[in-house]
């Protein structure tokens, strides 16, 4: 596998899309910084890192739903920065995801945080993915 961060979003939007309560990805400590901001956001409802049966371990998530109308709090999952096409940003021109109402998550030297940390930190980095 070339892309586990798209691999990681893709798994999540496939169960979004099924209507899963839980899902289960292999772990990484990327994909580990990625799931605590998804909720500390409100995205998902929990978490559980699991060690045991693979080398690194997996990660349990347990999707949140609306309980009236069953829509998932994660509309789109855009995967931004890939292996062939890097995309960094500065602070100065931080990305505005649907103009404000979502987050972009980057990989900054200060550690993988959303672009309103980063901006109030003054730190750029890569841009892994768009959440809204």
């Amino acid at each position: 596998m070339t892309d586990p961060i798209a691999d990681y979003l893709t798994r999540l939007r496939n169960a979004i899309m099924a209507g899963h309560r839980v899902v289960t990805v292999p772990s990484s400590k990327m994909k580990r910084e990625i799931t605590k901001i998804l909720f500390d956001q409100g995205y998902i409802l929990n978490y559980k890192f699991e060690e045991g049966g693979t080398p690194q371990g997996t990660i349990r998530i347990a999707l949140k739903y609306d309980p009236v109308d069953k829509v998932s709090a994660i509309q789109g999952l855009q995967r931004v920065s890939r292996p062939g096409l890097r995309q960094y940003t500065g602070y100065k021109d931080m990305p505005r995801v649907l103009n404000g109402l979502g987050i972009a998550i980057l990989s900054t030297p200060q550690g993988v945080m959303t672009n309103k940390e980063a901006k109030e930190l003054k730190v750029g980095g890569e841009v892994l993915c768009y959440v809204y």
